[in-house]
């Protein structure tokens, strides 16, 4: 069992960035398939982020070329940096490991 502990939330204007962290209780061995996913009010939980190889990620359309998902080499910690932040950014982002571990969230406000 691992638990996911979301921060790095806030308020910030357009424009503006953030770095999310996501910090895991024992080390994480693969972080393949790791990645934020983030929910507005009255959507759907969407994917935002995913670590899908040694270097590699996907990104969804929406966010990519602003957002950047990393992880730490001491394997206990994940990153999102955020930069462009848009209104519709606006959303409690939630870091996920594969076997259905969730970060409780943490709440991203992007302020027009």
């Amino acid at each position: 069992q691992v638990q996911l502990v979301d921060s790095g939330g806030g308020l910030v204007q357009t424009g503006g960035s953030l770095r999310l962290t996501c910090g895991a209780s024992k080390r994480i061995f693969s972080f393949i398939g790791m990645g934020w996913f983030r929910q507005a009010p009255g959507k759907q939980r969407e994917q935002v982020a995913r670590i899908t190889g040694r270097d590699a990620a996907d990104y969804a359309d929406s966010v990519k070329g602003r957002f950047t998902i990393s992880k730490d080499n001491a394997g206990n910690t994940m990153y999102l940096q955020m930069s462009g932040l848009k209104p519709e950014d606006t959303a409690v982002y939630y870091c996920y490991k594969p076997g259905g571990y969730w970060g409780q969230g943490t709440q991203v406000t992007v302020s027009s």
